[in-house]
């Protein structure tokens, strides 16, 4: 156990390499309770987060999540996050536990009217299923037909006759879930995903196979490839950015970046000297500095040495020879295609927001036409 963002979180139950393995062949299950979960509602609800956010909200529809980013005037992450919309005028937004506070206090300083904001992390619960097996294991125990639910879904259910959300999203490049109960519940909830999954041999998880499992995948980490002075093109997430929106905040800076480029972008590499890359390793290319490592591992899946890095853009090309510099001497590495793991589940269904925005324009016509 170790302290994190004033929690107490698990590093490992058993060990990381036996971990990640269970998430990725078989189900694990984690412990996300410092995630904080805000409400956002009201009728001016959707044009505040519109303002806030760089993805575009109009996107979504009721039951689905987005990934997106918070962002200063200079461009820079004040932090990454999912955005769920309930309705129209209601959605919810989870976010990391060291920005939770910062986060809500950004937040309100530019609330305006008939938005609502209400900060329910003490009060949520959240817990993580993830892999192959875990469609199976869930279903077990829930009144939903979680087997209709596509990526970035999620729906109002019962585990155990305790009301959740469940959401078919997750952090590992597995298909799995992250279910949202009442605080008072999630003990319980936890308990009885574990004693469901027995059968599939399912484990609990800590953060040492959580960070393994979401860097094979590429997943940024907030604190390591996103931060205040870093913009989300830098880090790699400029498709997350809808210029065309009306203003929001850093929006001239980051067209400029995604037009025109950026001088630093983050890459993934992989080690060819036996050595592992950790965070803030400087990277060198023919003796000089270009960068530094934002996180690296040994790799459980690909029995090799890992990690990503913010570097200059012209080295940042599949195939470029890089070296990192560990405890004073270069070692080889080179950057390759991301991500080192695709993701492995269920995808987006496009037809179901299609149907979704034609059946509220049809209704918006009845309605016009009395």
């Amino acid at each position: 156990m170790v302290p994190f963002s004033g929690w107490n979180m698990p590093v490992q139950y058993t060990n990381i390499m036996d971990e990640h393995n269970t998430v990725r062949t078989k189900a694990g299950l984690f412990d996300t309770c410092h995630m904080g979960e805000f409400n956002v509602k009201g009728a001016n609800a959707k044009k505040f987060l519109q303002m806030m956010l760089v993805n575009d909200i109009e996107m979504l529809i009721p039951g689905k999540s987005q990934y997106s980013m918070m962002c200063y005037e200079n461009g820079g992450i004040i932090d990454d996050l999912f955005v769920y919309m309930i309705n129209e005028e209601e959605y919810m937004l989870v976010v990391n536990a060291d920005t939770t506070d910062k986060d809500f206090e950004w937040l309100t300083k530019h609330k305006f009217k008939e938005v609502e904001l209400e900060n329910l992390s003490r009060k949520t619960g959240k817990i993580d299923l993830q892999g192959p097996l875990s469609e199976k294991i869930l279903q077990n125990i829930c009144n939903h037909n979680i087997s209709t639910l596509n990526r970035f879904r999620f729906v109002d259910a019962a585990v155990d006759g305790k009301k959740v959300i469940i959401s078919r999203t997750g952090y590992t490049g597995e298909d799995g879930f992250e279910i949202y109960s009442d605080s008072d519940d999630t003990v319980n909830i936890w308990n009885l995903i574990l004693e469901n999954g027995k059968e599939e041999k399912i484990k609990p998880i800590g953060l040492g196979a959580r960070d393994t499992l979401r860097l094979e995948a590429c997943y940024n980490l907030h604190g390591h490839e996103t931060n205040e002075k870093i913009s989300p093109v830098e880090a790699s997430s400029g498709w997350a950015v809808r210029v065309h929106k009306t203003n929001f905040f850093g929006k001239e800076i980051l067209i400029e970046q995604k037009k025109n480029g950026t001088k630093k972008i983050n890459a993934a590499f992989e080690m060819i000297d036996k050595a592992i890359a950790r965070d803030h390793y400087e990277v060198q290319k023919n003796n000089q500095e270009i960068g530094i490592v934002t996180s690296g591992t040994f790799s459980p899946t690909f029995k090799k040495s890992i990690g990503l890095a913010f570097i200059q853009k012209e080295f940042s090309s599949p195939g470029t020879e890089i070296d990192i510099l560990i405890r004073g001497k270069a070692h080889k590495a080179k950057i390759i295609k991301k991500p080192f793991y695709p993701y492995k589940g269920k995808h987006i269904d496009i037809k179901e927001d299609q149907k979704w925005k034609i059946q509220k324009n049809l209704s918006t016509l009845k309605s016009m036409n009395g």
